[in-house]
């Protein structure tokens, strides 16, 4: 099967989109030391520098997404990547802390509006369901992959040129990205629809307060007054939120996207599979560096196995199993293997090397490989071409409340871990690292549970069968 011009086209501007957004979240991390020297952060500020665009963009995501369906998806997936290299250049030309912080936020902004509508198109692009399953394998994979593409891209950027390259990247990236959908997206009409005020409100304000409160959580605790406030009320909003989007004539989220069981435990098992690979990350970088004594190029390319993994079981996903199989089993297996991998990885210690973890990195990055591509599916099967941005900018928000939660959680337990153990500052911290190991094992097992009860054997719609009216009509606007 071969993808039209056009649609190669579509392909490769949605891609280029996703790759920015995904890459952005890593890339920087490996700059933060000379950031903090050229800029004068301080220690407790320097956070923020990630923190900025991970507050902006979980909060605004479901705006984001709702806006794509109103305004139409090429002007907003447009305009959110001319916003996003826009701040880029910004912060890479950045001569004090606050430009750069401003900076970050505003690729939040960016982000935000640009990657659900990216989902969306992506989905509406490619009706025909081989199609869309390439498309979405090469989707699954770029978001995959991009973790370690940001760290061997940052690791080199900063070792070869110099830290505003990070931001910089961005740019020239973000240019292409514009020109190939300027060229080949499909201009879609405005709609006239009420705008939900109430709802922009509650749901910006709080999926930000989680976020915030889930970033706290891992700076000062869990007991804190700035992570419990926060997070009492973004609860509270979000409760108010399904109230109101349940009377709202034209919501921002509509609730009938979760009618579906397997479309809501898609969206459930997703936060638990992101939650178990970010915390997983954040202290395996660690241990590569602080104890396995690994620089940030050598660390990110230690990642390239897990990246080859992830790609490959994607591609297998999409070209051959989701064809003949439902999307329980690889669902099953996915959840399995990467369970496995991070079990493995509780075995490692200060005496270890590399190649007594790599077996493990390469099965967890097959087992997401396969569970993240079915659970992308699986939130997006089924859903009204109208809802399609709506649906996308849940599959994001999840997906960045996981990430947040995923690293709050295992901070927590890594500290507790290391009060707990005795020995020299190496084994110590490889007794944080084990314990995180082994909560982010039990995420991986509870997601594989949850997906064993909740996930049909096989679809109700043939992946062969024709798309449906209102597919056709779309992809061919």
């Amino acid at each position: 099967m071969s993808f039209r011009p056009s649609s190669s086209l579509v392909l490769a501007a949605v891609l280029g989109c996703q790759l920015m957004v995904v890459v952005d979240a890593t890339i920087v991390n490996v700059a933060l030391p000379d950031i903090q020297r050229a800029l004068g952060f301080s220690s407790a500020s320097l956070s923020w520098v990630l923190n900025a665009y991970t507050l902006v963009f979980g909060g605004l995501l479901l705006l984001g997404a709702r806006l794509g369906d109103i305004l139409g998806r090429r002007r907003t997936f447009l305009t959110g990547v001319a916003l996003f290299a826009i701040a880029s250049a910004t912060g890479g030309v950045a001569t004090d802390a606050a430009v750069l912080l401003a900076a970050r936020a505003v690729q939040g902004v960016g982000a935000a509006v640009a990657a659900p509508a990216a989902l969306a198109l992506l989905m509406t692009r490619f009706p025909q369901p081989a199609d869309r399953a390439r498309a979405l394998g090469l989707f699954t994979a770029v978001s995959l992959g991009g973790f370690s593409i940001g760290l061997v891209t940052g690791g080199m950027l900063v070792q070869w040129l110099d830290w505003r390259w990070v931001m910089f990247v961005n740019v020239p990236i973000g240019v292409l990205v514009l020109v190939a959908g300027a060229i080949a997206l499909p201009a879609t009409a405005r709609e006239r629809r009420p705008f939900d005020l109430a709802g922009a409100v509650l749901s910006t304000g709080g999926v930000g307060a989680l976020v915030f409160g889930l970033v706290r959580a891992a700076e000062a605790g869990w007991s804190a007054p700035s992570t419990l406030v926060p997070l009492i009320v973004g609860v509270a909003a979000l409760a108010a939120f399904v109230a109101a989007e349940s009377r709202a004539a034209e919501p921002i989220t509509p609730l009938r996207i979760f009618a579906d069981r397997g479309r809501s435990s898609a969206y459930a098992g997703r936060l638990l599979m992101v939650a178990g690979f970010m915390g997983l990350m954040f202290f395996l970088t660690q241990f590569m560096q602080d104890v396995l004594g690994f620089g940030p190029l050598t660390t990110g390319l230690a990642y390239l196995p897990m990246t080859m993994g992830t790609l490959a079981a994607t591609q297998f996903s999409a070209r051959w199993a989701s064809t003949r199989i439902g999307p329980r089993p690889l669902l099953l297996v996915g959840f399995a293997m990467a369970a496995a991998g991070t079990g493995w990885l509780t075995t490692i210690g200060p005496g270890s090397v590399y190649t007594d973890f790599v077996g493990a990195m390469v099965l967890v990055g097959v087992g997401g490989g396969l569970a993240f591509f079915s659970l992308t599916t699986a939130a997006l099967r089924g859903v009204d071409p109208a809802d399609a941005g709506a649906a996308s900018g849940m599959v994001n928000a999840v997906q960045q409340l996981g990430g947040a939660l995923g690293v709050a959680v295992l901070v927590s337990v890594f500290g507790a871990a290391t009060h707990a153990a005795g020995g020299d500052a190496a084994a110590v911290f490889t007794s944080g690292v084990q314990a995180t190991f082994w909560v982010s094992t039990g995420l991986l097992l509870g997601g594989m549970v949850l997906m064993a009860l909740t996930q049909p054997w096989r679809t109700d719609r043939p992946v062969d069968a024709e798309p449906s009216a209102a597919e056709a009509e779309l992809a061919a606007a």
